[in-house]
């Protein structure tokens, strides 16, 4: 274990799941396991017993995970998990759902000490917000956002795009399942927004930043949560919103 490992941090959380304004059920789960560092988000994606049983497999399955001092063989027992989700999952589909879509999304924070680590797969969200800025540190796997990456268009041209909620990456949705990941530092002060994309698409960075500036993290997360079904709320909306002290 490292030095960053062993500066430890006390985190404050809320977190809160709804069906929104349109959807009859509920296909996103969240996990909130703060006392082992652990946050996830998991959006669902094939309808009613497919989407929300995949996002729950996945909350569930990390959420008995077993946490040791390392750090980084907890990482890999995050990633061997969703790999062997992965795997469950295309075989069920197979033999209950002739091959359909049985899915979700994931996206997972883990902390250990003054160590941050994400992992994630399609359009759920990680957001920093640290010293007045928000940053979005995932980025969506979908065909728009490489087109962004690429400079065929602006973001603000591929969030008006009909097709904006495709993805190219999903817990279930390929053979193999391919992790993004990436390491950084977490300060004291820090606020770490995880969310589906029934969020970002109801409000703008903007608003997400005042909100969190402005607000303690229960209410945050209750504001978050208001200002999206207000707006109509197309989608589910889940929202974990974690903020690290100083122990």
């Amino acid at each position: 274990m490292n030095d960053a490992e062993q500066q430890s941090l006390h985190w404050t959380t809320a977190a809160e799941t709804h069906r929104g304004m349109r959807r009859q059920i509920n296909e996103d789960a969240i996990l909130v396991r703060s006392e082992m560092g652990l946050w996830a988000v998991a959006d669902g994606m094939g309808g009613h017993e497919a989407g929300d049983v995949a996002s729950d497999m996945v909350t569930k399955s990390l959420g008995s995970l077993e946490r040791g001092q390392s750090l980084s063989r907890f990482v890999d027992d995050v990633d061997d998990t969703l790999i062997g989700i992965n795997r469950k999952l295309r075989t069920h589909a197979s033999q209950n759902f002739e091959g359909r879509t049985m899915g979700c999304t994931i996206v997972a924070l883990i902390a250990g000490g003054r160590v941050g680590v994400c992992l994630w797969a399609g359009d759920s969200r990680l957001y920093r917000l640290r010293t007045g800025e928000l940053r979005q540190i995932t980025r969506d796997h979908s065909p728009l956002e490489e087109a962004v990456d690429s400079g065929v268009m602006t973001a603000a041209e591929a969030a008006q795009r009909s097709e904006s909620n495709v993805i190219t990456r999903a817990v279930g949705g390929q053979e193999e399942l391919h992790l993004d990941i990436i390491v950084f530092e977490v300060e004291p002060n820090d606020t770490y927004l995880l969310c589906s994309d029934g969020l970002y698409r109801e409000l703008h960075d903007e608003e997400m930043l005042e909100i969190l500036t402005s607000r303690s993290v229960e209410d945050s997360v209750d504001d978050l949560l208001d200002c999206a079904l207000e707006r109509g709320a197309r989608d589910n909306v889940s929202i974990i919103v974690s903020k690290a002290n100083a122990a």
